[in-house]
């Protein structure tokens, strides 16, 4: 073989450092109440990025200014060599440095667990929602874009932590633990919201949806604030699950039944549980983390348990009719319903595994009462946090297949099924009957439904609409302002001649808040490039039509459209041309006809009766959620 000379590689290659792709820091797996105990310091890996002092990144920038004692803290620089190599600060209460650490980190993976179920980056509020067409700009004002989200790890002396859109970010209070029943806290010490793994992705939760869907934060019926509260309990329910020491754990200690609340105690009581007291705090049974919310919180505050429960009301089909202007009560409900599904779907995959162990010596010897061997806990805790991922992507990928206003409970179970089918069609797991009955137990029902059975709880597919010529996918870095704009006209101008078939009505402006290229990988290895593209009409709707001197509000309909760009090819003449990407849903509140009376009627009725007929009317803020009142009973 001839003799080939290869040429030396150049010193600049030869030498280069390859950019790391995560960055790992230490964290609280739940906060500091929990010590040391199940590997609560832990350390997580989130998405390689420079960083300014703060830390401040592209998407995030904590700005740790102290509102209580007016000052601010020297920020962090976490691209610190001697930071880089001990994985960031070991976690501390009293070091300020550490709370900018922990809510970079875990904020930092929140928008990462979104962005990989959803398939595309998240953005956070815009308030020119339109592809840069000033005559179609939301009626929010443009001093509310968001493009870094702010976080305040001290700003207030006060029992809450909220969004707020008008602080551009997420503001943490600080707080004094009671006296008395404080938990694992000192009496009267300081506890901090932003050391709590669970409300930093409630929170972040919050400004994510914003930034998807426009008209989420309006209520405009019992359901719609109570899902923003439940769904940011699910995403920080299911983080738990990631955390791979904590969730061996506790599958030890529950004997796989993750859903119990209460772990095994340490030592066992000799009497069998017949003592009303224990002798020694190793007989006392502590609280699951895997189920609890915000334990610190909880405790700090005079609960038995955390803040909230991934099963906090039991299967009924009552509770849904009580307390129904309570946001986080009926939020609890969505929660257990979704959590009721994911618990039953988890049991049922670890069932041969438990008739195997059932079957051991080991079981039979200690009555099947023994701790479960390491290896099987393992196991278990494979499937958990499999079934955690799956479960957490089928809820975030939803949210793209419920209508653009007016969300309900029920429309989300429809999502729920639709995505899951879309997934998965054989469902295997069972996931889609979990999730049914487990909704049907707690009375939640689609309005829109014929019967309750998987077939009629899809959204239908569409085929009358035609297809969309000139759309733009783009890549999935995103798209240009031009492609943008280009995608607004064209949507705009294909919703105009297809008002009737889209439900909307024949003389209101049209207006394109958002649309989303997603690229997702199908089953078959496949690439799916498509659309998410919200499409809105508004009117202004007095409070009482007799009376034309009151006030009025805005009463929205428009649809969801998902959009698939083609993949074949059709000849024509001697070349090939891509077929226009055609509609494959179409989710939709009307703006005519007895659907949309019906939902006017009832939308006047609940703004009364939260108050929101009174105050300034024309503030564009009036009629949209305001997370610090939300939560200040948290």
């Amino acid at each position: 073989m001839p003799n080939r000379k290869r040429n030396p590689p150049s010193a600049s290659s030869r030498w280069e450092v390859p950019t790391p792709a995560v960055r790992t820091l230490q964290v609280y797996a739940v906060d500091p109440s929990t010590g040391k105990n199940a590997g609560n310091v832990t350390t997580v890996h989130v998405p390689w990025e420079p960083l300014l002092p703060g830390p401040t990144g592209r998407k995030i920038a904590v700005i740790d200014y102290d509102g209580a004692n007016h000052c601010y803290y020297p920020p962090v620089d976490l691209d610190d060599p001697r930071l880089l190599a001990n994985d960031g600060f070991d976690p501390s209460e009293a070091d300020p440095r550490f709370h900018q650490q922990m809510v970079y980190a875990i904020a930092s993976r929140t928008i990462q667990m979104f962005e990989v179920a959803l398939g595309r980056e998240v953005h956070w509020r815009r308030a020119d929602r339109f592809g840069g067409r000033a005559e179609n700009r939301n009626a929010m004002r443009k001093s509310e874009d968001i493009w870094v989200l702010k976080l305040y790890p001290h700003a207030m002396q006060q029992a809450n932590a909220y969004y707020s859109p008008q602080a551009h970010g997420i503001v943490f209070g600080f707080f004094k633990a009671n006296k008395t029943g404080q938990g694992r806290n000192l009496p009267g010490q300081l506890v901090f919201t932003c050391l709590s793994q669970d409300i930093i992705a409630h929170e972040v939760t919050h400004a994510v949806i914003d930034g998807i869907r426009t008209y989420f934060t309006e209520p405009t019926n019992p359901d719609v604030l109570a899902f923003h509260e439940g769904f940011a309990d699910l995403c920080a329910l299911f983080s738990h699950f990631s955390h791979r020491l904590s969730l061996v754990d506790a599958i030890q200690k529950t004997g796989g039944r993750l859903y119990e609340n209460e772990l095994a105690a340490a030592v066992p009581d000799p009497t069998g549980g017949s003592k009303s007291k224990p002798d020694i705090s190793g007989q006392i049974r502590e609280m699951n983390p895997l189920v609890q919310l915000a334990i610190q919180f909880g405790q700090a505050r005079g609960e038995k348990y955390g803040l909230r429960s991934a099963l906090g009301t039991r299967p009924n089909s009552d509770d849904i009719h009580k307390n129904v202007n309570d946001p986080h009560f009926r939020g609890s409900i969505l929660v257990a319903a979704v959590f009721d599904a994911f618990f039953t779907v988890y049991m049922k995959r670890a069932d041969n595994l438990f008739r195997i162990y059932r079957s051991s010596t080991l079981a039979r010897d200690d009555g099947g009462d023994a701790d479960l061997p390491g290896p099987m806990a393992e196991l278990l805790a494979d499937y958990a946090s499999e079934i955690a991922v799956l479960f957490f992507q089928l809820c975030a990928r939803a949210i793209d297949y419920c209508p653009p206003v007016d969300l309900t409970f029920g429309d989300f179970l429809r999502a729920l099924i639709t995505v899951s089918r879309d997934l998965d069609p054989a469902d295997d797991r069972g996931v889609r009957d979990a999730l049914m009955e487990a909704f049907r137990l707690r009375g939640i029902y689609s309005e829109s439904a014929s019967f309750y059975s998987e077939d009629a709880l899809c959204w239908p597919p569409e085929r009358n609409l035609p297809p969309i010529e000139g759309l733009v996918f783009g890549s999935p870095n995103g798209l240009t302002k031009l492609e943008k704009d280009s995608n607004g006209d064209v949507l705009r101008g294909w919703a105009d001649k297809n008002r009737k078939a889209l439900g909307l009505n024949a003389s209101l402006p049209i207006g394109v808040p958002s649309f989303h290229p997603v690229f997702r990988t199908k089953e078959n290895g496949r690439m799916r490039i498509e659309m998410v593209v919200e499409i809105i009409q508004t009117r202004q709707t007095k409070f009482d039509p007799n009376i034309p001197e009151v006030g009025s509000f805005p009463f929205r309909g428009g649809v969801t459209l998902i959009i698939e760009a083609p993949e074949l090819m059709k000849e024509r003449g001697k070349g090939t041309v891509a077929l226009p990407p055609a509609v494959r849903f179409a989710i939709g509140r009307s703006m005519t006809g007895a659907d949309s009376e019906r939902r006017e009627q009832r939308q006047r009725s609940f703004a009364i009766a939260q108050g929101l007929a009174i105050g300034d009317l024309q503030d564009p803020n009036h009629f949209q959620a305001n997370f610090g009142l939300l939560h200040e009973e948290y």
